[in-house]
């Protein structure tokens, strides 16, 4: 695992699932509650990811330029976000539109019976 992540697994779960991994909850949750797409999440990912690998070289001198590490970062974070992004955005719009929609699960939504969408 240290190979392809270039630090410990001690400090991939720390910095990248826990401290970093917050933060890409957060993003996620900002891009859906402002109705923005979801494409923009790529970007934010991808600087997330390049923080990530920053604050492992920085603190807990892991390697930087570990292109491996960097995208087994950035798509954990990305997974994150993504969850996240799509939670949001379901729970805003059962609340927003309750006579529209109705949950099915909690990444889903469809269209109410009887309702013209």
């Amino acid at each position: 695992m240290e190979a392809i992540t270039g630090t410990s697994i001690g400090v991939t779960i720390g910095i990248t699932v826990i401290l970093m991994g917050f933060c890409a909850f957060m993003t996620g949750q900002a891009i859906a509650n402002t109705w923005r797409p979801f494409y923009q999440l790529y970007p934010y990912a991808l600087l997330l990811g390049a923080t990530d690998r920053f604050m492992t070289f920085a603190l807990f001198e892991g390697e930087l330029l570990s292109l491996t590490g960097y995208i087994f970062d950035t798509v954990i974070l990305f997974v994150i976000m993504a969850a996240a992004f799509r939670v949001t955005r379901v729970n805003k719009m059962l609340s927003q539109y309750p006579w529209l929609y109705e949950r099915v699960g909690p990444f889903g939504f469809r269209a109410r019976d009887g309702a013209d969408v």
